[in-house]
């Protein structure tokens, strides 16, 4: 397990090198993955969407993808395959599914809430059960996670049940800090991605379905639930259900024997359905943490981009300034996170995320000091 978990943390650094400015979202769809869900990015074109799901299944050893572009016209035959003649002459209505979404293991719909009717149906049963009807039989498919993209909601009737299949929901948006939009134009072409077999996959979701869960988080989420409901957002029992999962694929890959309140923090992808929902969500789950975590959480990202900084530089001299620079903020980031850790510790939550993250803000800086020791020219 040790081994197999070294690989997820292997392809999880390499898609956050790969995609800048999408941590949040590469940690929800490796969970996702993990947990046998189905994920849905919402956001504007040109946000690196499909290019994710394409890596995910680039990234599994042996994997079948499919992608499509959904439109209003879209058919039924585009995405499952078309009518067999040679079955309508035996008086049998089944379809050719090769290269199509029956036979995929990581499916990607962009516009996926453009879907008309007549695909609806089928996508709801191969979301929601695994299969396909074919004909008069249904039949089991392959398929490990389904990746929708969509620049806005559904508003219509129809379209919520498709919707509510999408246990993690992340909104992205075009790159914002500027230092990470220079590093984006500059980068050169990604390496290949370190890859997973099926069948690992598959070892890491029993892996993950097997964690116990902490007797405290079974006292936050009810906690967490009523929270919600003061502020009007209501998640339905199969969504709370479900996400327990979802938390054991967090909790798995990020190395944990139990599910725990480190955990947490990703309910944010889960729990809101309309856009004004997702800020209470995060102020409910804020309130619960006292924000400590999420607090040195954001630290950390912080500090890892900082860390590769000074390695831009190709004179010494400037490499060693600006690892001057870099070495004092990550200073003042460990001190502020020591801080929240203070606080955590006086109301007696849990502190090991907060300590490893400490940790590693402390490595990073061991990491950048090797450039100080270096003589300027």
């Amino acid at each position: 397990m040790t081994e197999l978990r070294g690989r997820f943390d292997t392809l999880g650094a390499a898609l956050r090198a790969r995609f800048i400015e999408r941590d949040a979202l590469v940690e929800a769809a490796l969970a996702a993955l993990v947990a046998g869900q189905h994920l849905l990015i919402i956001g504007p074109p040109g946000t690196a969407k499909s290019q994710l799901a394409d890596a995910l299944c680039g990234a599994l050893d042996g994997a079948v993808g499919f992608s499509w572009l959904l439109t209003r016209f879209t058919t039924p035959e585009e995405l499952f395959g078309p009518i067999s003649l040679r079955g309508l002459e035996q008086d049998r209505y089944t379809r050719i599914t090769d290269g199509k979404l029956p036979r995929a293991h990581v499916v990607f719909l962009d516009e996926v809430f453009k879907a008309n009717s007549a695909i609806l149906n089928a996508l709801l049963t191969v979301m929601n059960e695994r299969r396909f009807h074919d004909g008069p039989s249904a039949q089991a498919i392959p398929l490990r996670t389904l990746v929708g993209a969509s620049n806005e909601l559904p508003d219509e009737d129809e379209l919520l049940a498709l919707y509510d299949r999408f246990l993690v929901r992340v909104v992205v948006d075009f790159i914002d800090e500027d230092f990470r939009f220079v590093k984006l134009l500059t980068m050169d072409d990604p390496p290949p991605l370190p890859t997973i077999t099926l069948a690992q996959l598959d070892a890491a979701r029993a892996a993950a379905a097997s964690l116990p869960v902490d007797a405290q988080l079974l006292r936050d989420l009810p906690a967490l639930r009523r929270a919600l409901r003061e502020r009007g957002v209501t998640a339905s029992d199969r969504r709370w259900k479900q996400s327990l999962g979802y938390l054991r694929a967090a909790a798995w890959l990020a190395g944990r024997d139990a599910v725990g309140e480190a955990d947490l923090p990703l309910l944010r992808h889960v729990l809101w359905s309309a856009p004004e929902e997702r800020e209470e969500v995060e102020a409910a789950l804020d309130a619960l943490l006292s924000g400590e975590q999420t607090e040195v959480r954001a630290l950390l990202f912080q500090a890892r981009e900082l860390a590769g900084y000074p390695d831009r530089f190709d004179r010494d001299d400037l490499r060693a300034r600006a690892a001057l620079e870099v070495y004092t903020k990550l200073g003042l980031l460990r001190d502020e996170a020591k801080g929240h850790q203070k606080a955590a510790r006086g109301r007696g939550r849990a502190l090991a995320a907060i300590e490893a993250a400490i940790d590693e803000i402390e490595g990073l800086r061991a990491q950048v000091q090797r450039h100080l020791t270096k003589p300027l020219q």
